[in-house]
């Protein structure tokens, strides 16, 4: 089976990285090789944009409500790639594309990159994950200082790109960060959900 496209909960997903500058301690990759229709997403080389669009031919895209950027990794390691994947997707399928993040796009580029996504992406779930700094960093691990509020900040830049955003928490937080973490989604003006 692929590691680069998979099929899970009516999405095609494409796994472009297996880097991310964080490590948290819920992420499926410390658990299983594999999730959706894919044995094994644990990359021997990171695909080429070509790599990516001669592998979705292979593929029934009338079967897909959407192609999600999301695997083994943080996608917006891979921006520019995503980016030239998704407009493609868009030109030759016509699909609703949606990226997964844990929204420090703009730490790892060191520049604003929400603005890049505009017309090309639909929806983008940020992985809040929990409701400060302290907790999140705990949870977390990220490599950048300042990751929580560059996350934050994302969400607020995104929504001026994207039509579609949302915030998610892992469900493993406590109950009391949650709460928290909703309020927070709905102070920023965008859906929430646990997952």
């Amino acid at each position: 089976m692929s590691e680069v496209l998979y099929e899970y909960c009516g999405g095609l997903y494409v796994n472009l990285t297996n880097r991310c500058p964080c490590s948290c301690d819920f992420c499926i990759k410390n658990f299983t090789d594999g999730l959706g229709s894919s044995d094994s997403l644990l990359l021997t080389e990171e695909p080429s944009v070509s790599d990516v669009m001669e592998e979705m031919e292979q593929w029934d895209m009338d079967e897909f409500d959407e192609v999600v950027f999301c695997g083994y990794g943080e996608p917006t390691q891979r921006l520019p790639e995503l980016l030239q994947i998704a407009e493609q997707v868009k030109d030759k399928y016509g699909k609703r594309t949606r990226i997964n993040t844990i929204g420090l796009a703009d730490l790892i580029w060191q520049e604003e990159t929400a603005p890049k996504l505009e017309g090309l992406i639909d929806s983008v779930n940020v992985s809040m994950n929990e409701a400060d700094e302290e907790k999140y960093e705990a949870l977390c691990h990220p490599v950048f200082e300042g990751s929580y509020d560059a996350m934050l900040k994302y969400v607020e830049d995104i929504k001026k790109y994207v039509p579609d955003v949302s915030v998610s928490v892992v469900g493993c937080i406590s109950r009391d960060s949650i709460e928290k973490c909703r309020q927070k989604a709905e102070d920023l003006g965008v859906r929430f959900r646990v997952r």
